[in-house]
């Protein structure tokens, strides 16, 4: 006696169903992995660089001289082009180059601080532990950098009402947009930095 064609249906629908359901689940199963390491990588790549958490004692400071940012900082627009500006000025000042340091500001913050000056200013100064906490864009082609810096100098060098071997500075730097290219500027809010004492 032959099976009616009803349950001869039911006896080849039910493997074909399983294996569909087993294949469903193992092709969730690859998505999901997949899915989960594009965004480890996603997030590798984005990750910010953060300051360090452990403090730099006397004999290594000023400590390290990349640049560094927080995690709001990193997510402005203008972060890259604010940490290569930042880095070059530094590593100006660090290296003795006036003529690199001139790239990085305007004219008139070079009118400000001639050559001579900036030599006699800079004469002993190595700057680190640079950190960018915050930018702000302003009006158009204006922006303001807050960030955290240290510098050791000969204390004949330092400011007069601080002299100190070692200075741990939080200033904000107005940066200007001059044909193109961002530099940082004169103005009050980069002329009276707080500072204290390492």
């Amino acid at each position: 006696m032959h099976p009616a064609p009803d349950q001869e249906r039911q006896r080849w629908l039910l493997p074909v169903i399983l294996v569909a359901v087993v294949a469903a689940a193992a092709a969730a199963m690859v998505a999901r992995e997949l899915y989960a390491t594009g965004a480890v990588e996603r997030q590798s790549q984005s990750a910010p660089i953060l300051p360090s958490a452990g403090a730099i004692p006397i004999s290594a400071q000023p400590g390290p001289r990349d640049v560094r940012a927080t995690q709001d900082a990193t997510g402005h627009p203008l972060y890259e082009t604010v940490r290569q500006l930042l880095q070059t000025y530094f590593d100006a000042i660090n290296g003795k180059n006036y003529a690199r340091w001139k790239t990085t500001v305007t004219e008139a913050r070079v009118k400000d601080m001639p050559e001579d000056t900036w030599r006699a200013a800079y004469r002993t100064t190595q700057d680190g532990s640079v950190v960018v906490y915050r930018i702000e864009t302003g009006p158009v082609s204006n922006a303001r950098v807050l960030l955290t810096f240290v510098s050791k100098q000969d204390p004949a060098d330092a400011p007069l009402e601080l002299p100190a071997e070692c200075i741990r500075w939080n200033v904000i730097f107005p940066l200007t947009e001059v044909e193109g290219e961002w530099r940082i500027d004169a103005g009050p809010t980069g002329a009276s930095p707080q500072h204290d004492r390492c």
